[in-house]
């Protein structure tokens, strides 16, 4: 049997079930963080609602004045010496080069049909620059290919270990994510 990873990254487009696949993960005993959270916690501070815009906009702030791996750092140095982590929310490939130097590292890429995620998105709700979908399509354009303190989702996912698509039922999703824990 082999060993499962230490860490486990996520990385992905919106909508396709990188929250499902850290929710499985914990079942199987990794803590869960998100470099997000760093971002909410700069957004409190700031005394700024967590929208997308928002969120999109401080994590690049935060890139460019700490570093393009600060959420990295800043999330790893949460994480406990030899626990084993699922971290969310990858979104720029320095954040990948930090974590890559971290012991047991694997990056996961989470994915699925554009129409599925934009249905997805709009059930939870909490996307509120969706619209339709063609404004969908326009505002992940912009967050595929950004510049080294933006978000680079395309080179992301081009960078992982491996790439899952979750275009079927929760259980058949599992079952993909089975195979790496």
């Amino acid at each position: 049997m082999k060993t499962p990873p230490r860490l486990i990254g996520l990385t992905g487009t919106n909508g396709a079930g990188k929250g499902e696949a850290a929710a499985y993960f914990a079942t199987k005993g990794y803590a869960y963080f998100s470099l997000s959270d760093v971002i909410r916690d700069e957004l409190r501070e700031r005394g700024e609602a967590p929208s997308r815009d928002n969120m999109i906009r401080a994590g690049n702030e935060l890139r460019e004045r700490f570093g393009p791996d600060v959420l990295a750092r800043r999330t790893m140095a949460k994480v406990g010496g030899g626990e084993r982590a699922v971290i969310d929310s990858i979104r720029n490939v320095q954040e990948i080069a930090f974590l890559r130097r971290q012991e047991g590292f694997v990056l996961l890429a989470i994915d699925a049909p554009p129409e599925t995620r934009f249905a997805r998105v709009g059930v939870r709700g909490r996307d509120e620059s969706a619209g339709d979908l063609e404004a969908f399509r326009k505002k992940e354009e912009e967050e595929r290919a950004g510049g080294a303190s933006a978000q680079q989702i395309e080179a992301c996912m081009a960078a992982a270990d491996r790439i899952v698509i979750n275009d079927g039922t929760i259980p058949e999703f599992r079952r993909k994510l089975e195979e790496v824990a």
